[in-house]
């Protein structure tokens, strides 16, 4: 009977025991607030800027030039022979046809520089994260911009050492921290 329950005992503790070796330690980091921060962003988002505006004003021009022989056509269309109407008519069309091919270009081109622009910097910020949840203990990092946490506790929060790991210093704590 003593050995039943010394064998007990013992199998009782080496479940306890493989139950806290197996527990798995769960972190968390905001990724956009993260990325917010870090300077390569910064600039990333200024080159955003300034690509969209560059855009913006080669869209202008064309829309500009398509005014002008708009109204050109307008004042002359009444004294214009059908023939060299047709032709003004066709061109203003293929005018408008390039101005829209131009805006869903623009679209596209404005997806992928952002895609080109902000995939260096999410790779770093996710080596970081990775360094910094192996360095932790962590099993599992969440996105808790995306993740929808109802509740998180603070301890887990690895955003101010990831902020560290990256080597960026920020004067006033960040919101959650």
């Amino acid at each position: 009977m003593k050995n039943l329950i010394r064998s007990m005992v013992i199998l009782l503790a080496a479940l306890v025991l493989a139950g806290k070796a197996n527990a798995q330690k769960i972190g968390y980091v905001d990724l956009q607030e993260l990325m917010q921060v870090m300077p390569e962003y910064k600039k990333a988002n200024t080159d955003m800027e300034n690509f969209q505006k560059s855009l913006e004003d080669e869209l202008k021009k064309m829309s500009e030039e398509f005014q002008k022989k708009y109204l050109e056509y307008q004042k002359a269309e009444k004294t214009m022979p059908e023939a060299i109407k047709e032709v003004k008519q066709k061109e203003l069309q293929d005018m408008q046809n390039r101005i829209q091919e131009f805006q869903q270009s623009a679209q596209e081109n404005m997806r992928k520089k952002e895609s080109e622009l902000l995939k260096p910097i999410i790779e770093k910020a996710k080596n970081a994260i990775s360094q910094v949840a192996k360095e932790g203990g962590y099993s599992y990092v969440f996105d808790s911009s995306l993740a929808g946490f109802l509740y998180k506790p603070e301890g887990d929060n690895m955003i101010s050492s990831v902020k560290k790991k990256l080597g960026i210093v920020s004067a006033a704590p960040a919101p959650g921290n």
